[in-house]
């Protein structure tokens, strides 16, 4: 008998017009807490800068919150954007965060920037130039320092102090091309595919699969596949619900940015831009509970997962909060499960 379907959040703390970050930080605790409390495996906090979307440009900050509210679930990055960053800087701060939560921390690794050209120029310390596109090194540079494994003749051999030694956390490499799930087999680390942006990763998640070297790291592949999903009372008020994010997405891809819309104002807009309201998007799964369930399912299966990372977006705080509720009773999240002290 197969192993049950294990499903995780990914927050994008999504902020919805009229409001502001800080309550977008606030949801962000209040649903973390909802979701440890239901059983979720863990909670991802995304990195996005610039932009009125989303308040969550700094996924380590939020993590010892996250962490602090919660009991059980595990809690990291979806992902840090390593290319922004110093590999030892990363290293330090996920160390302290395992320092003071133990096995509970996750470092999600991605690629991506996260964000446009100029925020990307700008996150640079040194502008005189671009900054080099050396991804690989950056992450094998990263993950000997988090496992003390820096060979004898590397010019940074000397660092071997982390403070939250004996604990580490746990790395995925996160990614929607083929070129991630390369680098994730090849160094034996478990893979999170974005099918949110990338909806083709089926067999790029294959390929990862085929390709894992089991003596690296891991006895075997790990994989785990993000998914837009969104769960009501009725088929009907699911897809009226993500109107709201369809509406941002679709400005986005526009080159305008714009908070959550109320839900009203975009289901005028998909009106006037002739999407139905109800389907038409593979993007989302959204529907009562059962239908959702066996969406994912029906995802997880095609990857090869045994995961399901769900990511929501609403205006309506209550209403992602539902959504996440009905997806817990649908799976059977808390069958079995010890309650929190």
């Amino acid at each position: 008998m197969a192993d049950p379907l294990v499903l995780s959040v990914l927050d994008q703390t999504p902020v919805p017009e009229g409001s502001t970050g800080g309550d977008a930080m606030r949801n962000t605790l209040d649903l973390a807490r909802l979701a440890d409390e239901l059983g979720y495996r863990r909670y991802w906090l995304a990195e996005h800068h610039n932009g009125p979307l989303l308040a969550g440009p700094s996924p380590e900050v939020l993590i010892g919150p996250v962490a602090m509210a919660t009991e059980r679930i595990r809690v990291g990055s979806g992902g840090v954007m390593l290319p922004h960053y110093s590999p030892l800087k990363v290293a330090e701060n996920f160390s302290v965060l395992a320092g003071l939560f133990g096995d509970r921390i996750d470092l999600g690794i991605g690629r991506a920037p996260g964000t446009d050209p100029m925020t990307t120029f700008a996150l640079q310390r040194d502008r005189r130039q671009a900054a080099p596109d050396d991804f690989p090194d950056q992450l094998a540079e990263l993950l000997a320092l988090l496992e003390q494994r820096i060979p004898p003749g590397h010019p940074f051999a000397g660092l071997s102090t982390l403070p939250g030694h004996p604990n580490v956390p746990q790395a995925w490499l996160l990614g929607s091309s083929p070129q991630s799930a390369f680098w994730a087999a090849d160094l034996g680390l478990p893979y999170a595919f974005a099918d949110f942006i990338n909806q083709d990763g089926a067999g790029i998640a294959t390929d990862y699969q085929r390709r894992f070297d089991p003596g690296v790291r891991l006895a075997a592949p790990r994989t785990a596949v993000a998914c837009w999903a969104l769960a009501a009372e009725t088929e009907e008020e699911a897809w009226r619900l993500t109107a709201s994010s369809r509406m941002a997405m679709s400005m986005l891809r526009r080159g305008r940015l714009i908070a959550v819309p109320p839900v009203e104002q975009a289901l005028h807009f998909l009106e006037s831009e002739g999407e139905p309201v109800i389907g038409g998007s593979r993007r989302i799964t959204a529907g009562t509970p059962d239908q959702v369930r066996a969406g994912l399912e029906t995802v997880a299966q095609q990857y090869g997962a045994d995961e399901v990372i769900v990511v929501t977006i609403t205006y309506d705080h209550g209403a992602r909060r539902r959504s996440y509720e009905l997806l817990a009773e649908a799976f059977g999240l808390e069958e079995g499960l010890p309650k929190a002290a």
